[in-house]
């Protein structure tokens, strides 16, 4: 039986028709997984589910009877659920109070706090979803705060539960957790809808997926009955090499020195606490970690865009200064793919055009006497939106209106346009497709074989393993384990990531 059938769904921004005509159909009982390139309108569809968005055409079922959804209220009571990839929780409160928040037990004006948690035990229970009622957001694990997210969705009696990217930022242990609490609630009656790009992912936990290619509904298959490959075609409309191919590493010059380095997060509180590492020429170090164990503070350090209490940073042999700028660190040969796009890689109301010029503004190439010379601009930008294959109706559409994929796609060509001696890559591929993470990967494998210097931060342990030659582990701010990336297993980094001994080197 159909839990949702969604008939005919149109959806249309300023330029891009998102959604076109699709019709998607999800079973009672089942997982279902929806993958598509960047733009091809997976979010965009879940969020006319869930209410976020109204569709220009088309209607929605729901257990048989067609139904108004225009907002997410109107999906909640339904019994529609969605977890967003960014968790809308708020860290100074507790567990109870961010699960029962809008549905308060109160005595009087005041907040019945043990009945809540008393409610919150129960559902604890009746999930097999076992959270600590009085700890703060702000103190658990990011797989915690997960739970507590979809922990909070079936507190409010949602039967469906549409999960974003749900794995971006897990370890391998806290992914495998996530997957048995998923087949958990299927095999108790829920229905998921899971948006994922990786393949992996949808082979391992899914029961049917259907694909999304510009705005369309491509097929919807039984996962049992496909693979990866096919799935990757399907996607982009054409084969896809899968897996990463790049020849032996020939170490050169160090280019990038760290040593006991020491910086605050922006609380002041002490965020890295004797960090060590250094980058050479021709390779590529990958950072594992999870996230919030100090990589934000090393790469804002590393960029210029904040200072540090102790310790002593290289680059290309001199000293760095604490004064260091990030125009200075662009001008001394840095480039730096950031992991936050919205706001450090992109101005969202400046054009694709603005935003692919950021840093150039003064360069030979770019400039006529003391004017930009808008003309080179223009071919420049063109070039660089045909290379990176970068979906935007025009170089003078601003960079807020196009897809999360998209905007990365702007940082990424503009980094690697500035032929780096460093490139420090964070998130390189974060929210973008089969295909374009092919072909980001390839760039950087290029970039590692011309002699260029690649320092890579990723929460995503697959892409940390497929392109690294030396891996390095960032626990609590310090670096408590490095590898050879062909002599560690991906289990052996998740304990590290956990912690392991905690022995810093």
């Amino acid at each position: 039986m159909n839990i949702v059938e969604m008939k005919n769904i149109c959806k249309q921004f300023p330029g891009v028709q998102a959604n076109d005509h699709i019709y998607l159909d999800i079973r009672e009982g089942e997982i279902h997984a929806l993958l598509g390139e960047n733009g091809a309108g997976k979010s965009t569809l879940m969020n006319v589910l869930y209410g976020l968005y109204g569709p220009e055409k088309g209607e929605i079922c729901f257990k048989g009877k067609k139904v108004d959804i225009s907002c997410p209220n109107d999906a909640i009571k339904l019994g529609i659920g969605m977890v967003h990839q960014h968790f809308m929780l708020v860290p100074p409160f507790t567990v109870t109070e961010n699960i029962v928040l809008g549905t308060e037990p109160s005595r009087g004006p005041l907040l019945d706090y043990k009945q809540a948690v008393s409610a919150v035990k129960k559902a604890s229970h009746k999930y097999g979803l076992n959270v600590d009622p009085d700890a703060l957001i702000r103190d658990i694990s990011v797989g915690m705060q997960q739970r507590v997210e979809i922990l909070k969705v079936l507190f409010r009696g949602a039967e469906l539960l549409i999960l974003d990217e749900p794995t971006a930022v897990l370890t391998p242990q806290e992914i495998e957790d996530l997957y048995r609490i998923m087949k958990n609630l299927r095999d108790n009656g829920h229905t998921i809808v899971i948006i994922t790009h990786k393949l992996k992912e949808v082979k391992h936990i899914s029961d049917r997926v259907t694909v999304l290619r510009n705005g369309k509904n491509i097929g919807t298959v039984q996962t049992g009955e496909t693979d990866e490959k096919t799935l990757a075609k399907m996607m982009v409309g054409r084969d896809v090499v899968l897996r990463v191919e790049k020849p032996p590493c020939t170490k050169g010059n160090e280019v990038l020195k760290v040593t006991n380095l020491h910086a605050g997060n922006y609380r002041r509180l002490p965020a890295l606490k004797g960090c060590s590492l250094d980058v050479c020429e021709g390779e590529i170090v990958g950072v594992a970690g999870v996230e919030g164990n100090g990589q934000t503070e090393l790469i804002q350090v590393l960029t210029g865009l904040q200072s540090w209490s102790e310790g002593e940073i290289r680059f290309k042999g001199k000293k760095l200064e604490h004064t260091a700028t990030p125009q200075k660190m662009l001008k001394s040969g840095l480039g730096h793919i950031p992991e936050d796009r919205q706001k450090r890689g992109l101005v969202l109301d400046f054009s694709v055009k603005e935003n692919m010029i950021m840093g150039f503004e003064d360069s030979k190439e770019l400039t006529k006497s003391i004017f930009i010379d808008y003309e080179k601009v223009n071919d420049f930008s063109r070039l660089l939106v045909k290379e990176f294959d970068i979906r935007t109706p025009s170089i003078e559409t601003k960079a807020g209106k196009l897809s999360g994929g998209n905007q990365q796609k702007v940082i990424v060509a503009r980094e690697l346009a500035r032929n780096p001696r460093l490139l420090i890559a964070a998130q390189p591929t974060r929210g973008l497709d089969v295909g374009a993470i092919e072909f980001v990967h390839n760039q950087l494998i290029y970039q590692r074989g011309i002699g260029r210097a690649i320092l890579l931060v990723s929460y995503e342990l697959e892409e940390i393993m497929a392109l690294s030659d030396r891996i390095v582990v960032l626990y609590d701010g310090q670096i408590i384990q490095s590898f050879e990336n062909e002599k560690v297993s991906m289990e052996e980094l998740g304990f590290w990531m956990g912690g392991g001994s905690r022995k810093a080197i």
